[in-house]
């Protein structure tokens, strides 16, 4: 996904999520989303939560490129990408994106880039932990990630 900052820069958002339990494992926000920073987030991803059977995404280049499908294989990681205009082969991500989109995106204009990083991470926080989910009986993905302070 692409949006602007204040000053008409670009920025992309790439999100991680579990297509079983509808967690976002996580959020890159860059101007560039490089193949070193995909691989290293699921490198991350998968000594926290196991290496998947296999990653299913669009075409977008953080998952088709060489170096990323490349490590993947050398995991025994498969790869299945959506066909191309069809984005209900991947609904729940589009689901969420839209969710995003609506309930912080187009509500806030962030004046940089680190702005973003931050209050897309806190939105993504409380998608995972609070939010209820239709799909998952109005219970929020993680709830059990809440920590609570003493």
């Amino acid at each position: 996904m692409i949006d602007r900052i204040a000053d008409g820069r670009i920025y992309k958002i790439l999100d991680i999520m579990n297509e079983y339990s509808r967690h976002c494992l996580a959020i890159l926000v860059y101007r560039k989303i490089k193949n070193q920073r995909v691989i290293a987030l699921m490198f991350n991803l998968f000594i926290f939560r196991g290496i998947p059977e296999h990653i299913r995404s669009d075409d977008s280049l953080e998952f088709t490129s060489k170096a990323v499908r490349k490590w993947l294989d050398r995991l025994g990681v498969k790869t299945l990408f959506i066909e191309s205009g069809s984005p209900w082969e991947n609904g729940y991500i589009e689901s969420f994106n839209g969710k995003l989109r609506d309930e912080l995106l187009n509500r806030e204009i962030f004046t940089t880039l680190e702005e973003a990083k931050v209050l897309i991470e806190q939105w993504r926080r409380e998608y995972n932990q609070v939010r209820p989910h239709s799909a998952l009986r109005y219970r929020p993905p993680a709830p059990e990630a809440i920590l609570i302070m003493t």
